[in-house]
Formats: structure tokens, sequence, C-alpha cells
């Protein structure tokens, strides 16, 4: 029995990945000021011209996958022989997934038959992807969709997402973090460590006083904290990419044994986070705390 894989465009991954394993990717949508972008197929919207109307002003907002979206895409791919496993979004941070399970009910009250596997991976941005290339590499191995939706919801819990952001006046316009400690922080040079928790919710962990500081810590915690039976690393930013290459030549000057790929951040997650983001994830030792 063969099964079908999903994501959203949050995962950011790769066009070229996407279609070698036949990965069926639904998108949010983007408004810029009164603009409404899309944020997959042709027509998708780029950081560039995202950054470049943040920078003049205009306000970004993401609109999540709606349950009408899911339920056309799970109908056209389910068939009898079929079944489907979601990765999404973390519920913590966007309502996307409720959409998916809404959808799925719809489609069981029809066809009880129906296998659409829903995983939250309490994850955003190349962490979501990460798990979606887990999940592929387990499939490939001859794992059902059961299985493999049972592997990915424990590797989550593993799944280590530490982040900075240059900015954080951003994150406070979109409800992300208190307006006041995005004050404080921009005035003081603080840059705040976050990370997801156990419920896929951002959350400040530590505050660092200066960019490299900070950049030296999200490695320090990665390099100590990573599960050694797993070396893919994924660095991601936003804006100039000098940044991303020194930390990923410093890593592996630590550990050249390495998996590191860099990834740029996608548009919807870039219009909460503006430029200057860097982002690392890995898969820890142990369970998030």
């Amino acid at each position: 029995m063969t099964f079908k894989i999903i994501t959203d465009s949050t995962a950011d991954l790769s066009k070229e990945f996407i279609e070698a394993n036949n990965i069926t990717v639904l998108g949010m949508t983007i408004t810029v000021g009164e603009a409404v972008y899309q944020t997959i197929g042709d027509q998708a919207i780029t950081n560039d011209t995202l950054l470049s109307e943040m920078n003049k002003g205009q306000k970004a907002t993401t609109s999540q996958i709606n349950s009408g979206q899911f339920q056309e895409a799970f109908q056209s791919l389910i068939t009898d022989d079929s079944e489907l496993v979601y990765l999404g979004f973390s519920s913590g941070l966007s309502g996307t997934l409720q959409s998916a399970i809404i959808a799925r009910d719809m489609i069981l009250e029809e066809n009880a038959n129906a296998k659409i596997y829903l995983v939250d991976t309490l994850a955003a941005a190349s962490g979501e992807g990460l798990l979606v290339e887990e999940a592929v590499k387990y499939s490939q191995s001859g794992k059902s969709a059961k299985e493999t939706t049972e592997y990915i919801e424990t590797l989550s819990k593993k799944l280590n997402s530490l982040f900075m952001v240059d900015d954080l006046n951003h994150l406070a316009k979109g409800g992300r973090i208190p307006k006041a400690v995005a004050v404080v922080g921009t005035m003081a040079n603080i840059k705040p460590l976050m990370d997801v928790d156990t419920e896929g919710k951002l959350r400040s962990n530590a505050k660092v006083r200066g960019s490299k500081k900070a950049l030296k810590a999200l490695m320090d915690r990665t390099l100590e904290e990573r599960d050694s039976n797993y070396s893919r690393i994924i660095l991601s930013y936003s804006g100039s990419d000098q940044t991303v290459n020194e930390v990923k030549k410093e890593l592996l000057d630590k550990e050249s044994n390495l998996d590191i790929s860099i990834r740029p951040l996608s548009p919807t997650i870039v219009s909460h986070t503006g430029s200057g983001t860097f982002a690392i994830f890995s898969i820890a030792k142990g369970n998030r705390k």
C-alpha cells in the first residue's frame, strides 16, 4: 500500500526536493498592504519583494490554510488503495492544523475507510522541513503511513529549533512576543535566544547582548544537545547569507562530520520575523522541555 506525504509552505522545502519526492504542498497567503500574495507556485512572493515592502513600512500578515483547501486536497489524493500523511505547521503558532482536522473529519463522515493521518510537527520553517525529509526517508525504507506517523511524532519531540531575530518589533507586531520585550531588547541591543517549546510555541529562554555572542550561544547549545546519531543540521536565515555561511564554516571546524544545509526562510516566516533572522535546526539527544 502506498501513501502520499502532504505539508505546507512553511516547511521551507526546495522545489527540487518537493518534485523529486512527489510531495503535495499547500500554501498560506500573505497580505502586504492591500495586496494578497501566494506562497507556492510560479507567482509566489519572494523574500526580496516582501522585505522591500516591509522596509517601506508595509505591514505583512499571513492567512492560514482553510478547511476547504484541505478538503479539496485530501479528496483529490485519496483513493481506495492509498493513504495520506499530512505533516503540519505547529498548532502552537497557527490554526492550520485545526483546519486539516476539520477537513479530515468531514471526509470521514462520507468515507469511513479513508486513511488520513495528521501530524502536528510542533515545528516551523526548516524544523518542519527536516521532519518531512525524515518522513520521506522512513517511507522509502518500506514503512507504512501509520508507522511513519508514529515515528515522526516521536522524533518531533527531539527537534531542536533555536533562533534569534535582529528586529524584535516584527515578532511583537504579530503577537509572538510582548511589546515590552521588543522595546527593551531593541534599546539595549539584547538578542533573546528563542526556541520552540513542548506545545510548539515560541519561547525566549536566554538573553545575550550583541549578535556575535548570540550566534555563539546558539551554536554551542546545538552541538552540546545534538544526538550524535543524527548528523543533519539545517541553518536558515533571512536577508544576507554572509552570517549563515560563516556559522556553517565554524560548525564544520568543530565537527567535520556534520551534514549541514543552508536554506532561506520562507516568506511566510519572514513576514513575522523580518530581515536578519538566523535559526539552527537539529535533532537533540532528549525530548524538548
